[in-house]
């Protein structure tokens, strides 16, 4: 069997119980990867078979001949989120790629959000994304200091809500927002060590988008089900393989057989003068500026 084109290399996926961080621990498996398996509440000790979900994934790759552990911290703790990188480093001899998965929704208008409601998603998605990042970025930088290669990769999740904006999510949306600039800002920090840091915004099917009814979308017997979290895996496990190392600090939208890649902040139209502005004189002025920008884009599959 030829060789996947993530042969040999060590990959963490965060919140790979379900869903699409599962979708991608399979197909890294399938490409060659050893893989931590992260998931709160799962079982921990890496041996045998577990109930937990993390524990059923690990049981899928070792039956299909490939090498996994199960890890169960939280990836919002600063130590959890260290454990998880030493889990990596200590069970496989060190770690090559870290794809930032874990997340929670906790959906509410502005108006009727509570500070929990916030804090929780904020936490997860956020410091779960810098956590992991910090300590894997450690890792990375004493193996560059040390004359090791490093060919290391972070993949990080944002979404279309964080990039285009969708009401009742200004929790997650701005969290993945947040994702969306961390990633920019990772990538131009860490090329040094030979870091690149991408990030995607997946559209499909899983237990974060029943609330919007994705799971009441039907799919015809023996047609492409563009819902399945499995469709966002190929785009990731190609970005964690050394094939990518040209590309850093980029998003893309990923949705069924469809890649775009999301073109960030640019400056648009532009007014300026040799003075400074008088607040009377600026209702025309940014009336044309927003008539000359492109359109919003709408939160769309």
């Amino acid at each position: 069997m030829a060789a996947g084109i993530c042969e040999g290399r060590v990959v963490i996926v965060t919140g790979a119980g379900r869903g699409i961080g599962r979708a991608h621990a399979l197909m890294f498996a399938g490409e060659g990867a050893q893989v931590v398996v992260n998931d709160i509440g799962a079982d921990v000790d890496g041996s045998g078979s577990s109930g937990g979900p993390a524990g059923e994934v690990v049981d899928s790759i070792r039956a299909g001949g490939g090498a996994a552990i199960v890890n169960g911290d939280d990836v919002a703790s600063w130590d959890g989120a260290s454990r998880l990188v030493r889990s990596a480093v200590e069970h496989f001899g060190r770690l090559d790629v870290l794809v930032n998965n874990a997340g929670i929704l906790r959906d509410r208008m502005l108006v009727n959000m509570t500070e929990s409601e916030w804090d929780a998603v904020i936490r997860v998605h956020l410091k779960g994304t810098f956590g992991p990042s910090h300590f894997a970025a450690e890792h990375w930088r004493d193996r560059a200091k040390a004359g090791q290669p490093v060919e290391a990769r972070i993949i990080n999740t944002a979404s279309v809500s964080g990039i285009f904006g969708n009401p009742g999510q200004s929790n997650y949306g701005a969290a993945k927002a947040g994702i969306a600039a961390f990633t920019v800002i990772a990538a131009k920090e860490l090329s040094r060590y030979g870091i690149t840091v991408n990030a995607i915004a997946p559209t499909a099917r899983t237990r974060m988008t029943e609330s919007i009814g994705f799971d009441k979308v039907e799919i015809d017997d023996g047609t492409f089900d563009f819902l399945a979290p499995e469709n966002m895996s190929p785009l990731v496990v190609w970005l964690g393989s050394r094939e990518s190392a040209g590309v850093t600090g980029r998003v893309f939208e990923v949705s069924g057989g469809r890649i775009t890649l999301a073109d960030g902040w640019r400056r648009g139209p532009t007014r300026q003068k040799a003075e400074r502005w008088r607040p009377a004189e600026l209702g025309p002025v940014i009336e044309e500026l927003v008539a000359g920008a492109a359109p919003l884009e709408p939160v769309s599959i």
